[in-house]
């Protein structure tokens, strides 16, 4: 049995029940929680300094007890912050807990490495400061982001409460510019469930922060 150590925002109430669902059925891996306080997602610097590194290795720290075989940072900060930002956290958890950790963001970037992605549409429920910092940080990694959607939501409940419905509109918006991907940018958004049906239908793939958090964990832990 392996288990995956999640170190997720105070506020989500996406991850765990999503992640869940993509786990083994039949239990060969078990998830185990650790939380970092995180209520509000804008540019603002109130916000920002919630991500301090500081914050989320102690949070690790709490996983490392009970001893996690992976520690996944379940968070798309760095697709604002600035991918450089994920290296920094996962080099900080490694030298603190000697425990393998990756993050969202790297799985979702590994996926639209797979796909050889350089054209993608963006779902977000962020604010445009964040968009655009977002379209950026791709933009310099050789991605274009060529159509986006977004709610303008900083509230993370508000947030995990958007529906599915919501999300599949976005989805379905942001493909009529035939993308190479579609990423789902929020580990707060319920979307995991829709990449599988919204794939086929639109013959674009869907690639959502939950779903591919998840499998790139997996992937971890099969690799041990």
């Amino acid at each position: 049995m392996r288990r995956l150590g999640l170190l997720i925002p105070s506020s989500n109430t996406v991850v765990e029940p999503e992640t869940v669902q993509l786990l083994p059925k039949d239990g060969s891996v078990t998830c185990h929680v650790s939380r970092v306080r995180i209520v509000t997602i804008s540019a603002e610097d109130a916000s920002r300094g919630q991500f301090g590194t500081n914050h989320m290795v102690a949070a690790a720290g709490l996983l490392a007890d009970a001893k996690v075989d992976v520690i996944l940072w379940n968070g798309t900060a760095s697709s604002w912050l600035g991918f450089n930002y994920d290296q920094v956290l996962t080099a900080s958890i490694e030298a603190a807990t000697g425990i393998p950790a990756t993050t969202a963001v790297i799985g979702i970037n590994a996926a639209l490495g797979r796909l050889d992605a350089k054209r993608i549409g963006l779902v977000t429920p962020y604010v445009a400061a964040l968009e655009a910092y977002i379209i950026a940080n791709y933009r310099d990694i050789g991605i274009a982001v060529v159509s986006a959607e977004r709610l303008d939501l900083t509230d993370n409940l508000a947030i995990g409460a958007v529906s599915r419905a919501t999300i599949a509109g976005m989805i379905r918006a942001v493909a009529a510019a035939q993308p190479d991907a579609i990423v789902v940018m929020c580990t707060n958004l319920a979307g995991a469930g829709l990449v599988v049906s919204l794939t086929e239908e639109l013959g674009i793939p869907v690639i959502d922060s939950v779903h591919a958090a998840a499998l790139h964990a997996l992937e971890r832990l099969a690799a041990l």
